[in-house]
Parts: structure tokens; sequence; C-alpha cells
């Protein structure tokens, strides 16, 4: 695509940086949850006032779309990588498994995955904004598992998320790594059951 670069209109400049904030929000939505951030949160840890705010994202449920964005690139499950075709199906979804376990033990108390809790918040925007990335990585691990045991693929999808949702439940419970890796290595155990039983 071609340079759409425009000089920049005069006029008083944004007082802060749009990526930043949308870095900024990340943390607060990880940390607290979606329905637990206000606007005014947002706005407070920001250095900058609601209409400010408005201007730049539209609404709290749009910049958290945003932020969905950006953690889909640099927080979430590399799905892509770790559901390797060369590899046995079981190895692969065993690894998506405590790969999540890491991940949701967090950092700096963002724990759990934000499209998974995203999922479950009670603003219907927020709600639809990370179904469609569930839904996403849902026909990944579908669609990965169809290619060479077709019968199972729905059982095994539904029991992966099952218990990627249970692992983000209890790493915002406070469980530990090493805690959360137990739990996923035991459902392994499952998950080879799943992938065996008669349709």
């Amino acid at each position: 695509m071609g340079d759409t670069k425009q000089s920049r209109p005069r006029g008083r400049p944004r007082a802060f940086d749009p990526d930043a904030a949308v870095a900024t929000a990340q943390h607060l939505f990880h940390q607290r949850s979606y329905d637990d951030v206000s606007v005014a949160d947002i706005t407070g840890t920001l250095g900058i006032n609601p209409p400010s705010f408005y201007a730049a994202f539209g609404s709290k449920a749009e910049l958290f779309g945003r932020v969905l964005d950006r953690y889909a690139c640099d927080g979430a499950i590399p799905l892509r990588h770790l559901l390797d075709p060369a590899r046995p199906v079981i190895e692969c979804l065993a690894a998506v498994l405590e790969d999540a376990a890491c991940r949701y033990a967090g950092k700096a108390g963002a724990s759990g995955c934000m499209v998974i809790e995203g999922v479950q918040s009670i603003d219907e925007d927020a709600k639809r904004a990370a179904m469609v990335f569930l839904v996403g990585a849902e026909a990944a691990i579908r669609d990965f598992v169809a290619a060479r045991h077709p019968e199972a693929a729905d059982r095994v999808m539904d029991y992966m998320t099952t218990v990627m949702m249970g692992l983000s439940t209890n790493a915002r419970r406070g469980h530990d790594h090493d805690r959360l890796l137990e739990s996923a290595r035991l459902a392994v155990g499952g998950l080879e059951r799943a992938m065996t039983l008669p349709r």
C-alpha cells in the first residue's frame, strides 16, 4: 500500500501517546478485569480528561477492542506456532495447555487470560469483542485436530476451551505457575481420552 502520511495539522498537540495509552489500559484491564475498570480509572492513570479519552478511543469498549488486538499480538498463546502439523496432535495440544499455564500465571498481578475473562464481562460490547478472539482460537484448535482426527475435533475443542477457562479462573484466584502447570499436565490425560472416545 502507498504512503498515506500527511503533515500534522496545526494546533495543540495531543497530551498523550495513544499506543502507550493502549498498553497502559491493557495492564489495567488484565490486572482488574474489564468490568472493574472505569473510564475515570483509565483517565486518571493516563493523566487525561474524559473528553480527550472519548476523542481518542470513542468508548471504553472500543478501547478494549484495541487492547485485545494488542494482546493477540504480544500476550496471547501463539497457536500458529504451537499447532505444528509436523508434530503429534496430543503433543501440540499439551504444549498449548502448558503455555497457557505459564502465561496465565501473570506478572505484576495481571493474571488469567484477557480473552477468557472478557467473554464473561457484563458489558455486551466487551463480551462480543472478546468472543471474536475466543471463537478464532477455538476454530484454530478444531481445524488442527480435524485435519487428522475429524471425528474428535469438536469434543477436543470443547475440552481445550473448558480446561483453559479453568486455568484462567484459577490464575485469577491466585494459583501460581507451578500449580497451574501441574493442572495443565494432568489435563493431558483427559485430552488423550477425548481423542480416542468412539463417536
